[in-house]
């Protein structure tokens, strides 16, 4: 045999390098698949519960069975409450009323009472209350707006003071304006109410609004003198 054959190469033994990687790339991903299943056996109750959070935290709606306490709403029903605020109400209207017809009839044309829905507002017209031009209370109406003072004490809620006058210009005199004649009249009956009673200081309040807010004509002496009055609100 002639010496330039070349040798032939051993080759190998066993399967190539890549089928190595190849069937471990295979087992990985049969591990997956099979992970994937055992977790598609899911526990329903689980399910319920997760499927449930989800849907109350997006706020979708649901049906409220019909034992299910309703949520956010008073204990209270809406027609009782109104009924509690209307007994209020009337015990105020009747305990000021007594007043006038008993010992004040002399204020009962000068003192209106007029309920609304929640609250209840004490009218004192003309010059019942002050002189004219003038921000003094008039002592014969001390006893009388003294008794106001006591019934309100007893009521909850916000009481606001406010004063109000007719059209005609003030002539002389401390005030510049009807508009600071009003809000004077509106302090001087709110700090009489804290002095005489126990109202709490933290419920009152006073306002002035002048000519600003009629309650009759200007035009006449008697709607002026209607228009000259302090309402005393109180909400229940």
């Amino acid at each position: 045999m002639s010496d330039d054959i070349a040798p032939i190469e051993d080759e190998e033994e066993g399967a190539p390098a890549w089928v190595v990687t190849f069937g471990d790339l295979m087992s990985l991903l049969l591990c997956f698949f099979v992970l994937l299943l055992s977790f598609s056996e899911m526990d329903r109750n689980k399910y319920r519960v997760v499927s449930g959070s989800v849907r109350n935290a997006f706020g979708i709606q649901r049906k409220k069975p019909v034992f299910e306490s309703p949520r956010g709403s008073k204990m209270i029903a809406r027609e009782f409450d109104q009924a509690i605020v209307l007994t209020k109400i009337e015990e105020v209207i009747k305990s000021i009323i007594n007043e006038l017809d008993d010992e004040f009839e002399e204020f009962k044309g000068f003192v209106e009472v007029e309920p609304t829905e929640n609250q209840v507002t004490i009218r004192m017209m003309g010059e019942a209350t002050f002189d004219t031009g003038k921000a003094d209370l008039r002592s014969n109406f001390i006893p009388l707006l003294q008794n106001i003072g006591a019934v309100l004490a007893k009521t909850r809620g916000e009481i606001i003071v406010a004063g109000h006058t007719d059209n005609v210009p003030l002539v002389g005199g401390p005030f510049g304006s009807n508009l600071g004649l009003s809000m004077a009249r509106a302090g001087a009956v709110a700090e009489f109410l804290l002095r005489s009673s126990a109202i709490d200081p933290q419920r009152l309040s006073t306002m002035g609004f002048g000519e600003y807010r009629p309650l009759a004509s200007n035009d006449t002496a008697a709607g002026r003198q209607k228009n000259r009055r302090v309402e005393i609100v109180v909400t229940m």
